[in-house]
């Protein structure tokens, strides 16, 4: 209960911060023994105040798993590890703390929202130093005091010229202000299982395989001919979700209205449509039945994703698996989208900004390890020189894509990105529409009623919104 409520806190504090001037002093909430709020002024530790030889020797990270940890690990010039503990290590004199905290059930943010609360009180060695955010929250935390801008680290933007514009829209602030980076970009493609298209449609040649997927009109006709041969055109109706959910035209919230984006209204049709027939599913991401076509038995042809999905999500490492043999390839499917990818923000009160600078350098603007990161983790980077070369480079390729370069394909797809329709409900809207379609889609609610549950369920989260 208790982390509920600060967690409810902190959104409506991070929310009311939208509307805050840029001078302006965020209030910290937190809530007194009785349960009613209490507003305290959080005090700030400006980065450039504070001279290197007076930065602490402990860095504290928060992230919910252990991709910037591996990272880190392969990647930052001076890292060691811990034998002994593997939520530790170090770097110089300084030891870091992994925080590491699983997303299931908002854990993650509902950890992070609390300790946060705290910072201003903390002691040094318990301070957050780094915390990491997804896309679909990223505003939630941006938009605040609890983020230092990474200008008042040192880091400029010469040093940031060769990142992504998308990867910087979506850590600034609604005052202009920059205050996260990252390693990766994740313009997303179809993956698709080349022993099947080889048996349906005669070829596995992307070029090919991308005739049968060109449009959603297309896509669903495809999905008939995959079902007569015993497959399913994606696991589940959740897959294609982040497809239409990147093409909208309109924001999710609209002077304070929910407003339902016609090619969100589409992903409904469309999905409504293929379930009847038997040719997907409505599995939640990351379940058991879900991931079972990441297995020839699962019978599965496709799933949409940026590239961490197929290197980091589908069992690439399990034995057995389609991408263990290097079986899947990549084409770009019917819509250009994005998926995720993962900011490295400074929170304020940090003692340690020079380490945190040198990590943000290092790992999100040398082009030598932005290089390494897509060698050895098959994984697309944030420095587009260095992505646009290895694209044309014939000597890269993917064994999980079966010898695919798929950069060019990546480069081409994150330069069409359109993040003006991002906002702070993101993340609560996509979570209650696929969880209320879901009754629809398996025949226990008729389309208003999921529509009327999806209304409630977000209005619950959002007090301050109407439909």
């Amino acid at each position: 209960m208790k982390k509920k409520l600060l967690s409810t806190v902190l959104s409506i504090t991070m929310i009311a911060g939208l509307f805050a001037g840029c001078g302006q002093k965020e209030a910290e909430t937190t809530p007194a023994a009785d349960g009613e709020a209490v507003v305290q002024e959080q005090e700030e530790t400006p980065a450039e105040a504070v001279e290197a030889s007076e930065e602490g020797k402990v860095l504290n990270i928060y992230c919910w798993n252990d991709e910037f940890k591996r990272r880190i690990q392969d990647h930052y010039p001076g890292y060691t590890s811990d034998a002994n503990d593997a939520t530790k290590g170090t770097i110089g004199d300084v030891t870091v703390v992994w925080n590491i905290t699983p997303n299931q059930d908002n854990a993650y943010q509902n950890n992070l929202d609390e300790t946060l609360l705290k910072q201003a009180d903390a002691d040094a060695d318990s301070k957050i130093d780094i915390f990491l955010v997804e896309a679909d929250y990223a505003l939630k935390y941006v938009d605040t005091e609890y983020t230092m801008p990474v200008a008042d680290l040192g880091v400029t933007e010469s040093d940031l010229a060769n990142q992504y514009q998308y990867t910087k829209d979506i850590v600034t602030d609604s005052n202009g202000v920059l205050k996260g980076v990252s390693w990766q970009g994740c313009p997303g493609a179809m993956f698709y299982s080349r022993e099947v298209a080889k048996e349906v449609f005669g070829s596995d040649d992307p070029a090919e395989v991308q005739k049968y997927v060109s449009d959603w009109d297309t896509f669903n006709e495809t999905a008939v001919t995959l079902k007569d041969a015993g497959y399913s055109i994606i696991s589940s109706v959740n897959d294609s979700y982040r497809v239409y959910s990147n093409n909208v035209t309109s924001k999710w919230v609209v002077d304070g209205k929910i407003n339902i984006d016609d090619n969100i209204m589409k992903w409904v049709e469309d999905s409504k449509v293929l379930v009847d027939a038997g040719q997907t599913g409505t599995h939640d991401l990351w379940s058991d039945d879900w991931s079972k076509g990441f297995y020839p038995e699962g019978k599965v042809f496709a799933y949409f994703g940026p590239a961490w999905l197929v290197n980091f999500s589908m069992a690439a490492d399990a034995e057995g698996s389609i991408g263990n043999a290097g079986g899947w390839a990549a084409t770009e499917g019917p819509q250009g989208f994005f998926w995720g990818g993962t900011w490295i923000c400074a929170a304020t009160g940090t003692d340690n900004a020079s380490l945190i600078k040198d990590i943000m350098l290092q790992m999100t603007c040398n082009e030598e390890i932005m290089k390494e990161i897509v060698v050895d983790d098959d994984d697309f980077v944030n420095n587009k020189p260095a992505m646009e070369a290895m694209a044309a480079d014939t000597s890269y390729s993917s064994k999980i894509l079966g010898g695919q370069n798929p950069l060019g394909m990546y480069c081409a797809g994150v330069e069409g990105l359109d993040l003006s329709n991002l906002s702070i409900y993101d993340q609560g809207c996509n979570e209650e529409f696929q969880r209320s379609m879901k009754n629809y889609f398996d025949g226990n609610a008729d389309l208003d009623g999921a529509l009327d549950q999806f209304y409630k369920a977000v209005v619950e989260k959002y007090p301050e919104l109407t439909y």
